[in-house]
């Protein structure tokens, strides 16, 4: 048996499968399973870690570990908060950071559930200020903002900001910054060591990657400012189901092996769009030429699995998704078996009839790009 000491920068594939285990227990399973609990054995006075249901859950608490290992590595000062959807998420930072007569500056062009939550803080007067991603243009409205928010890359667009600009221009105005990190997931990007204050995803998406679960999480550093969003938490019972937390845990140890294997296959797809007849403005980061990717490069070690593109009309796109045999014609993205769909049929996203947003899975990457290209044949034949 080796004496030697563990890597203390342990590469992303041992980071996965380890994150957020126990110590090893004899006879005990190396993740314990979902514990169904609504309440524990209490006597005395109500002290320790697990009281209620409704306010933590040992299950939680392991992906809670494994999260914050994979957002912040190294970083013991962070914690990290599961929730029910990544909405919840998002809504739990957004309502409990921010009161009557602050600005909040979104992205005009992030995830088109943003713009509600938006049009119910304007409600309860907080003045809302939006900007498209590219571009760093959120910039111009930070002055006298209370929280920044950034979607970088942007969905569907695929848009990249600077994020370190960003969150020092938004520090030296006292502005908080959150970083929805979805579309790159820990392995692709790590928003606290840019310089952001949250971190917060939609685990439904590549984090957990089989399309089985929803989930959401914010990872912060600021206790003041993460109590908050646990009080949130608990006050809108905006928790994840144990077997859900269970499940996201169990997928986090493919994730590396499902992102390399998505990002090569998106690349490829992006790589086979580009010059074909009657597609228009293919996005992908990873592309040396897309616009994105110069500040793409300095801030992500990896692209994702999305890649974007218009064609010519809503009939041709449909066409185009009817003919596809690998890929599944369904909304989300992130999942080891390829999706894409026709982002216009939702409304609220500012795309062209035929928008494509295609997100690479985990097929054969040859049969992945055969089965795309025989699909464009048929829609533009």
């Amino acid at each position: 048996m080796s004496t030697e000491n563990p890597p203390s920068n342990p590469g992303d594939g041992t980071r996965v499968v380890r994150a957020g285990l126990p110590e090893p227990v004899k006879h005990e399973p190396t993740l314990p399973g979902p514990v169904f609990a609504a309440h524990y054995h209490l006597p005395g006075d109500a002290t320790g870690p697990y009281a209620y249901g409704r306010d933590q859950n040992p299950t939680w608490t392991l992906l809670e570990r494994a999260i914050g290992e994979l957002e912040a590595p190294g970083q013991d000062d962070v914690e990290t908060l599961a929730f029910s959807s990544g909405m919840a998420a998002i809504s739990a930072v957004l309502f409990s950071q921010l009161r009557t007569g602050d600005v909040l500056v979104l992205p005009s062009d992030g995830y088109n559930v943003l713009p509600l939550a938006g049009e119910q803080l304007r409600s309860y007067g907080v003045e809302v200020r939006s900007a498209p991603t590219g571009g760093d243009a959120q910039l111009d409205l930070l002055d006298g903002a209370k929280l920044l928010w950034l979607e970088t890359p942007s969905n569907p667009g695929l848009d990249v900001c600077d994020v370190r600009r960003l969150c020092e221009a938004a520090r030296a105005r006292g502005c908080l910054v959150a970083v929805d990190n979805t579309l790159a997931t820990p392995l692709g990007q790590r928003p606290l060591e840019l310089g952001a204050d949250f971190a917060v995803a939609s685990g439904t998406k590549q984090l957990t990657g089989h399309g089985d679960v929803l989930l959401g999480y914010v990872v912060g550093r600021d206790a003041s400012a993460m109590e908050a969003v646990r009080r949130w938490r608990k006050i809108v019972g905006a928790i994840p189901g144990p077997m859900e937390a269970w499940l996201a845990h169990r997928s986090l140890a493919t994730l590396q092996l499902r992102a390399d294997r998505q990002s090569v296959n998106a690349l490829a797809v992006a790589e086979a769009l580009m010059g074909w007849p009657g597609v228009a403005g293919v996005r992908y980061p990873g592309l040396p030429d897309d616009p994105s990717h110069k500040i793409a490069s300095q801030q992500m070690r990896r692209f994702g699995c999305v890649v974007s593109f218009s064609l010519p009309t809503r009939a041709c796109a449909e066409r185009f998704l009817d003919a596809l045999h690998l890929v599944d014609d369904a909304t989300s993205f992130g999942g080891v078996r390829s999706t894409a769909e026709r982002r216009g049929r939702w409304g609220g996203d500012a795309v062209s009839e035929g928008f494509i947003r295609f997100s690479a899975g985990a097929e054969d990457t040859d049969d992945l790009v055969a089965d795309v290209l025989h699909a464009l044949s048929v829609a533009t034949d």
